[in-house]
């Protein structure tokens, strides 16, 4: 199964947040093991450095990316990526690019903590949990 996951996803593994790390750990547990092909867009590599950054420095933001580049695959963004996501036009536009870089890309779904910000998705819509629980 080929996922995108949401970039709150991957934040709350990298900033340990809770209580949502664990289930964060498992998801990248299931990626490691192969039971998963987890994908990211290219932005999310971006928004993340600049929000680590900005809480923990550069360093750790440098680091962060690096133990994302051991376990995900990306989807690239370009013209076709951005005219999708205007069509798609929801409320958040990195949600769009997100969604659409899933549709393009032909994935099975999106993980996400927040299913509202992809109303009338095409795809379907898991959290980490509902994820983990269909993948026992």
């Amino acid at each position: 199964m080929k996922v995108l996951i949401d970039t709150n996803v991957v934040l709350d593994l990298l900033l340990e947040r809770e209580p949502f790390v664990e289930s964060a750990i498992s998801l990248f547990e299931q990626v490691e093991r192969g039971s998963l092909i987890g994908y990211i867009a290219a932005t999310t590599i971006t928004n993340i450095f600049y929000i680590i950054r900005k809480s923990e420095g550069r360093e750790v933001a440098l680091a962060a990316i690096t133990r994302l580049l051991t376990g995900l695959q990306f989807c690239a963004i370009d013209r076709q990526t951005v005219e999708m996501a205007l069509r798609l036009d929801l409320k958040d536009f990195e949600d769009g690019i997100q969604l659409a870089c899933a549709d393009i890309g032909q994935l099975d779904g999106i993980v996400t903590r927040n299913p509202k910000d992809f109303i009338d998705s095409p795809l379907p819509i898991y959290s980490p949990t509902e994820l983990l629980n269909q993948l026992q």
